[in-house]
């Protein structure tokens, strides 16, 4: 495996040497906007149409220190797109497909992109969040891109491509409600994608064979991190749908010829409860790699399916994944792998000493000693002091909680950090406390997170309402108004499904809110009374897919 600088460089290799070798592919899907029949586009396909872009964006002056934004809601084509810009030394942004156009706006306002391509039925969204900036970036359609692109507002920066030079933008939510720019390196995918190559045990991969089956959207580091590179470096075929559709989940694996798939905890709780179908037996699937799979659920999923499922955890930023890959596996637990050279891991109390082994701590992690941040992300964009905290002491402060065994072997216990984690997605509660307080019915409001049968987390929000409002209409009708205003602003996941009304919420001497003190531990906040649950109506808006 030959690792060159730049992705673009890496794709032109890979396009020589496996060029008529399927490269990216979407199942077929009835009534889809895009490649209701299915799509594939070989090394060569792509390289071409790589090349047509490329000229494109190079005629309208794009180039390095330029970044553009992208809603293309899992088109495979936006790969031509990728590749080119990184040619060029411009950086991706993915815009997640569910955002509102507030949301929207502080992505483009904060990762300053000059131009913004989207699908057509989010172009009015797009172009109402690019109107609240100035200068205003242009907005052009993704499905019909134009053959002469608005010219770029600024010139490109004088310099030469690496290793080093930003490829992609990715928002991740953090702890102070708005999402934080992780500034990923060409070295970062290369590194993502090679590590996993490199893992072995029962995730060894042939090079110009596996094909991926990731139903993770592509704005996720899971998909674009992980699987992505991995494939571009190997060779392989990445598949993917719109997003994770349980009972067409076998008919895919089988129809696509999938090898190896790609899962959230969720997800094996779900295909375990669907009824036994003829597919779930005649796939070909070699392994799986699930962050989170419950561990009452993994050896059932194993014997009922016919592969093994690795657990891993990973990061946006880590640019590596730690994987439970070696038999014997510890699938009765919730162990996720080992450090190995490349990878320093430890557990450590709030000081930063080691724990010993069995006693909890946060996992913090390193590339070595000499280089600790090789391979991992850049930074995150306009945050120096976010970036310097989370690698306190020469190692990245992870956030969760583990334990690590006399054998170096790391269990998950939880997340350390003010995360909700619905169905895969992580959800600050600061950014939905935010949007329910802009509501002048609302004084005040705590998100925090309830455990889900299904998506393993919901959101729940415990709200004081404005004097003059208490009491005004019933307490399910006021729930409703909040549901509908959070809907308007929010992604549709983020939206609060459970409500609590109170008097009050427990605050500190600084006043601060103490979310730890609002209900008695070991209380289940959804059997409160007066709880109202809107689960059944939280879905997502059809006419954005």
């Amino acid at each position: 495996m030959t690792v060159h600088a730049t992705l673009y460089q890496t794709l032109v290799s890979t396009a020589r040497d496996w060029a008529q070798r399927p490269a990216y592919a979407v199942p077929p899907m009835a009534g889809r906007a895009y490649h209701p029949d299915g799509a594939q586009y070989t090394w060569a396909e792509v390289a071409r149409e790589v090349e047509t872009m490329r000229s494109r964006y190079e005629a309208a002056g794009y180039g390095l220190g330029h970044r553009v934004a992208i809603l293309f809601h899992q088109r495979p084509e936006m790969f031509f797109h990728y590749y080119a810009l990184n040619a060029l030394g411009c950086s991706m942004v993915p815009i997640n497909p569910d955002y509102r156009v507030e949301e929207i706006a502080y992505l483009l306002a904060h990762s300053q992109a000059g131009l913004v391509l989207g699908i057509g039925s989010r172009l009015a969204d797009l172009r109402a969040a690019a109107a609240t900036l100035s200068p205003t970036p242009g907005v052009v359609s993704f499905d019909d891109c134009p053959a002469s692109l608005p010219e770029a507002r600024r010139r490109a920066v004088r310099g030469t491509l690496g290793a080093e030079t930003e490829a992609a933008l990715l928002y991740t939510s953090g702890t102070t409600g708005r999402p934080k720019g992780c500034i990923l390196s060409n070295r970062y995918f290369h590194t993502f994608g090679g590590w996993y190559l490199s893992r072995g045990g029962r995730l060894a991969m042939r090079y110009g064979a596996e094909r991926m089956y990731n139903p993770l959207p592509l704005h996720h580091a899971n998909c674009l991190s992980i699987s992505a590179p991995a494939m571009l470096l190997s060779g392989g075929c990445l598949v993917f749908p719109d997003r994770f559709h349980p009972r067409s989940w076998w008919h895919d694996l089988v129809a696509c010829d999938v090898t190896a798939v790609h899962m959230q905890g969720i997800i094996p709780n779900l295909l375990l409860k669907l009824p036994v179908v003829a597919e779930e037996t005649r796939h070909r699937v070699r392994f799986g790699l699930c962050a989170g799979i419950e561990p009452g659920h993994h050896a059932a999923f194993e014997e009922r399916f016919g592969f093994p499922v690795v657990e891993m955890w990973a990061m946006s930023e880590t640019g590596r994944l730690l994987t439970d890959n070696e038999e014997p596996r510890h699938i009765h637990t919730r162990a996720f792998g080992r450090a190995a050279p490349g990878l320093d891991a430890r557990v450590v109390d709030d000081a930063g000493a080691t724990q010993p082994p069995g006693t909890p701590g946060e996992l913090v992690i390193r590339h070595t000693a000499d280089d600790p941040r090789g391979g991992f992300f850049s930074g995150y964009l306009k945050d120096e002091a976010a970036t310097e905290a989370a690698w306190q002491g020469g190692w990245f402060h992870t956030g969760d909680t583990a334990v690590c065994d006399e054998t170096g072997l790391f269990y998950f216990l939880d997340r350390k950090k003010n995360i909700i984690r619905r169905a895969g997605e992580n959800i600050a509660a600061a950014e939905v406390e935010a949007c329910l307080c802009a509501h002048p019915q609302v004084r005040q409001a705590a998100v925090i997170a309830v455990a889900d049968d299904i998506r393993e987390e919901e959101v729940m929000a415990c709200v004081v309402l404005q004097a003059e409002a208490a009491g005004k209409l019933p307490e399910a009708e006021t729930a409703r108004v909040l549901f509908d205003w959070c809907m308007s602003q929010l992604a549709y996941f983020k939206t609060p499904a459970w409500y609590l009304f109170m008097q009050e919420l427990p605050t500190g001497t600084s006043q601060k809110l103490q979310k730890i003190a609002i209900f008695a531990s070991g209380v289940d906040p959804r059997a409160q009374p007066g709880t109202i649950d809107l689960r059944g109506i939280k879905k997502p808006p059809r006419a954005q897919h």
